[in-house]
């Protein structure tokens, strides 16, 4: 039986491999920190986001679909580091698996 840290970790996992086949090479995620104690994950993004777009928007477009995946998850902040690299952080809210 799959436990909830091992679903959680697939489910940011696949998200993000979603999120490459999908958005890039406008944007690219890359995981960087998952830490379950406090709730977070944080995720890298590099591209030149088409920034007429809304540069939120595509890193909010993760957690939409994360949901899909069944994890409630909120773009709590991001940094810029420079033009074309972002590191944005997310607060797992919750789990929507039976156990979690």
């Amino acid at each position: 039986m799959e436990s909830c840290t091992d679903f959680l970790i697939k489910a940011i996992t696949s998200s993000i491999d979603f999120y490459n086949r999908t958005r890039s090479p406008e944007a690219t995620a890359r995981l960087l920190e998952i830490d379950l104690n406090q709730g977070f994950f944080k995720v890298e993004f590099t591209g030149s986001f088409c920034l007429t777009c809304g540069l939120r928007d595509w890193l909010e477009d993760l957690a939409y679909i994360l949901q899909s995946e069944g994890v409630d998850a909120v773009l709590k902040e991001y940094v810029e580091k420079d033009e074309f690299k972002i590191v944005g952080l997310f607060e797992i809210k919750g789990l929507m698996k039976d156990g979690c």
